[in-house]
Order: structure tokens, then sequence, then C-alpha cells
């Protein structure tokens, strides 16, 4: 079996022509021989209006929503990423990404999302993106990805629309520079 690249970041080469995932950063959550599953980070989704969730029982709200789209498979899916970490009561019933982030599908954190209040550092993320087996690699051997180290304070500090470049200039690159080709860049 290869190494596991994930945790890290993918920040997608400025000449990716995909609108799913033109000027995405993926966090790449996992990745194995059977393939890789990551969550789109920097595509925001106001909801507006009534949102019914369905737990049990249903729970409503009117407030303003704020969710994610984390790629274009199952949008009918959805997780929550928090960043920080869980109160010792507290059941996440989800996995370790990185240091102070969490992948989760708990309901109780679900229904905490759509309170007047909600925690600070959790966003609703409905869909993924993922890779089936050697498609992330020959992905990555055309030059389409740039791999970075993960931050939990760019997802949750930096406006989605300014994610991507500031992802990029992290690496000390200047997105408009940078072109896609085999070999070192």
């Amino acid at each position: 079996m290869a190494p596991s690249l994930a945790p890290v970041f993918l920040l997608a080469m400025p000449q990716m022509n995909d609108p799913n995932f033109q000027r995405s950063v993926v966090l790449l959550c996992r990745h194995n021989d059977e393939g890789a599953f990551g969550l789109i980070i920097n595509r925001p989704l106001l909801t507006t209006g009534t949102v019914t969730v369905n737990l049990d029982p249903p729970v409503s709200t009117d407030r303003e929503l704020q969710l994610w789209i984390g790629g274009p498979v199952e949008p009918e899916r959805s997780w929550i990423l928090v960043g920080q970490e869980p109160d010792a009561d507290e059941e996440l019933s989800g996995m370790r990404i990185a240091d102070h982030l969490y992948l989760s599908a708990s309901p109780d954190l679900l229904l905490r999302l759509l309170q007047p209040s909600p925690p600070p550092m959790a966003r609703l993320i409905v869909g993924y993106a993922g890779w089936g087996p050697g498609q992330l690699e020959a992905e990555l051997e055309q030059s389409a990805w740039l791999m970075s180290d993960v931050d939990r304070d760019l997802i949750f500090s930096t406006p989605p629309e300014k994610l991507w470049e500031r992802a990029i200039r992290r690496l000390g690159a200047d997105p408009s520079a940078l072109q896609m080709s085999r070999g070192v860049h």
C-alpha cells in the first residue's frame, strides 16, 4: 500500500477548467488504495427561507444558514467540519482529520448548528469530492493540483473568495505564474 497523502490541502491549478473544481481548495480527508475522499472548503452557499432538517423530531429554522458545497458527489449527504477539540462529554461520531480538525455526522452537533448561536468553528458541508483508485495520483502526475499543509485557521479565518489565492501564496507561488506540466515546478 502506498503511503496516504491525507491530510493535505489540494489546490486546483489555475488552468483547471472543471467547473466543479475551478479555483477550489480541497481538504483531503482520506486517501488509500481504494481511492480518496475530500471536501471543497471554499464554496459557500447561503440559504434563505425556512430550512427543515430531517432529524427526529424534525427541526426548522428561519435564520440564515451557511451551507458549503463539498463537491459534486452525493449532494444529499452532509458532514460537519469542526475546528476545535470536542468537549470531554461531547460525542462527535466522526473522524479526526488533523490537529483540532474533525469531521462529524453528529445529529446533536447538527442541531446546535441550527440554533441562534452555532459553534464558531463548524461548517455544514453537503456533497464531497471523490476519486477512484489511482485517479488522484494520475491528476497529481498531470500537475492538476498543488499540495499544501492543512491549516485550520486558513479554513475558518479566511474569506472563501480569498482562500484559494491565499493558500497558493502561502507556498511562495504567484497563481498567475503557475503552469500545468509534468515534472518539477
